[in-house]
């Protein structure tokens, strides 16, 4: 059973998580209407930005972040308009997908899920452009919507979001980058978006602010826990799930949670074979050298701690919240984030 793709790795679990089966066919509807919608969004009287957003599209995602709305919303227990949760959940996605096509851009990613990217077929200009139309519509729906509150914090989580985006290029080469430094990049390029989306759940309800906080604490720690999942796979994921190759981030001289870790653990000359490998045009087997490095000395397994203590944070974060089968799902998304493959 899938919610958007991105609970599939639960599997049985949703028996155990004692999950009213009406609650997930009702956000399956939700994330369903979110799809016609995006697919309304991104028609355009310009062919080639139609284009672009088409091949995203068609590259599917997990739909997460409007899913988190919609469940944020319900797990109140107040009454809320399904209609605006549908229109802020596409706003998000939005946001997120003309993120994405940038990130290929500036990645010069040639597939993504394993699929051809905008920037791959329609090259830069077109790519950029296309993703700022998104964007672009993304704010009409806020506007359309009206929310000031809402507005507000969308737009600080997106500023946040791109100037983490900047920070991590800014830090790019660096192999000592301290982790308090890939940590605040962590949270501002993720966390904080998903953050906001727990958030606007939460005032769709006119929720108290004890709600709205345990929301917004609850989307922070998941927002960390995806993100450093996102480091474990880009070492030790299989290529055919996450449509790129092993170690993209090493070879492309971004220091993340398992290679600053790694360097704690390194002698003198193994230190020094990976500062020179870093960024640097590693084969292979080098790249199979320092994964074998990141296992043996638990590199990778202290990334996977910190990954699963964020998602027990999330889940902590719930308990202020009524115990529902909405909360139970929120709960569940948490296992979901941390068994993801791709």
């Amino acid at each position: 059973m899938k919610i958007g793709g991105f609970l599939s790795s639960l599997g049985e679990a949703f028996d155990t998580l004692k999950i009213n089966p009406a609650i997930i066919a009702q956000t399956q509807d939700y994330i369903a209407e979110v799809e016609t919608e995006l697919k309304i969004q991104i028609g355009s009287s310009v062919p080639l930005v139609e284009e672009v957003g088409q091949i995203t599209l068609r590259g599917g995602g997990k739909r997460l972040r409007p899913a988190l709305v919609f469940l944020s919303a319900r797990t109140t227990g107040l009454e809320f308009d399904n209609q605006r949760a549908v229109q802020l959940g596409v706003a998000m996605e939005l946001i997120h997908m003309a993120t994405l096509i940038h990130d290929d851009v500036i990645d010069d990613a040639a597939t993504r899920r394993g699929e051809p990217t905008a920037f791959s077929i329609h090259g830069i200009t077109p790519s950029i452009l296309g993703g700022d139309v998104l964007l672009a519509k993304a704010m009409r729906l806020l506007a359309e919507d009206g929310d000031l509150r809402i507005i507000r914090m969308v737009s600080q989580a997106v500023v946040e979001l791109a100037e983490g985006e900047v920070q991590e290029i800014a830090v790019r080469g660096n192999i000592n980058l301290s982790l308090d430094d890939h940590l605040h990049v962590l949270r501002m390029k993720t966390a904080s978006f998903i953050e906001c989306c727990c958030r606007i759940g939460g005032m769709l309800t006119e929720a108290n602010e004890t709600k709205l906080d345990a929301l917004g604490n609850y989307g922070h720690h998941l927002g960390m826990a995806f993100q450093i999942v996102d480091d474990i796979l880009d070492f030790r994921g299989d290529s055919a799930k996450t449509g790129k190759p092993v170690a993209t981030d090493f070879r492309d001289g971004q220091a993340t949670l398992p290679l600053i870790y790694l360097l704690t653990e390194l002698s003198p000359d193994e230190k020094t074979f990976v500062e020179k490998k870093f960024g640097n045009g590693s084969t292979d087997a080098d790249l199979q050298l320092i994964l074998s490095w990141m296992n043996d000395k638990k590199a990778l397994a202290r990334a996977d701690q910190d990954a699963r203590e964020h998602a027990s944070s999330a889940r902590e974060s719930l308990e202020l919240l009524p115990d529902s089968s909405e909360r139970r799902l929120l709960s569940g998304v948490t296992l979901g984030v941390t068994r993801r493959q791709s």
